[in-house]
C-alpha cells in the first residue's frame, strides 16, 4: 500500500502526523506543497472525494489575508483555483492511503486507514 502525505514541513499537525506514522513504523512519501505544488487532477480528485469545503482551509493565514474579493462568493471553481494558486489554503495533511483520502490528523482514522 502506497502512503503519501501533503502538507508543510513547518505546520505542527503535520509534525505530529509524522511523529505518528513514523512511530508506527509506515513507510510514507512527503509531498510539501511549497516545493512541489500540487497538480490540478490530484486536487480533482480530492474534492470529488471529500468535498472542497472540508479542503479549503479558511482558517489558515493565506486565506485570511486574501482580499475581500477573492473570498466572497466562494464555490467548487473558485476554491479549487484558490487553492492551486496558494497550495497552504488547503487543510493539513491530506494523506492518500490507497484510493482513500483522509484530510487532518486524528490518530484513531489512521490506524483504521493503514490496517
Amino acid at each position: 500500500m502506497t502512503i503519501t502525505m501533503y502538507g508543510i514541513t513547518t505546520c505542527d499537525t503535520i509534525k505530529k502526523a509524522r511523529v505518528w506514522l513514523e512511530s508506527h513504523e509506515i513507510p510514507y512519501r512527503f509531498h510539501d506543497y511549497r516545493a512541489e505544488g500540487i497538480e490540478a487532477g490530484r486536487l480533482d480528485g480530492w474534492v470529488g472525494k471529500v468535498g472542497w469545503e472540508k479542503l479549503l482551509n479558511k482558517g489558515s493565514t493565506t486565506f485570511r489575508e486574501l482580499p475581500d474579493q477573492d473570498k466572497a462568493g466562494l464555490d467548487e471553481k473558485k476554491a479549487k483555483k484558490l487553492m492551486l494558486a496558494k497550495p497552504t489554503m488547503i487543510k493539513r495533511p491530506v494523506l492518500e492511503v490507497g484510493d482513500r483520502v483522509l484530510v487532518g490528523f486524528k490518530p484513531e482514522a489512521y490506524e483504521e486507514a493503514v490496517k
